[in-house]
């Protein structure tokens, strides 16, 4: 979109206090999910410039929110998601198992959480 996603719209999927809706799923919209989004009151397609948001064509890739991404799926009308760019506290709303079968970067995630999953054990045995 040429413009910072995410709740702080600095470009990253992270979360806080102030992100009441969790933007932290990565995605890469399709218009099969924006005419969804749409059809149940979320338009992700019209810019709001107040908020700074753009408005979304297909292939743009935004942090979506958890809950809305759960709904789509729930739909069938869930997009694909960049799993190793999703924030873990999507993890709440949906399961791990369930995000797998959506992402398109399934290697790099799955090294990166090898990755983190090591750094744990390390972290662990020094407490």
């Amino acid at each position: 979109t040429g413009i910072g996603t995410g709740f702080y719209r600095n470009g990253y999927c992270s979360t806080g206090d102030q992100d009441i809706g969790r933007h932290t799923v990565c995605v890469q919209v399709t218009k099969d999910f924006l005419q969804y989004s749409k059809s149940v009151g979320n338009d992700l397609s019209t810019p709001v410039p107040e908020y700074m948001f753009p408005g979304l064509q297909e292939g743009d890739i935004w942090c979506l929110c958890a809950q809305r991404w759960a709904q789509a799926y729930n739909a069938g009308k869930a997009p694909q998601v960049y799993l190793s760019r999703t924030h873990e506290k999507t993890l709440t709303y949906v399961p791990l198992d369930i995000l797998r079968l959506y992402a398109i970067d399934s290697d790099e995630a799955e090294k990166a959480l090898k990755d983190l999953n090591d750094q744990r054990d390390r972290l662990n045995k020094l407490l």
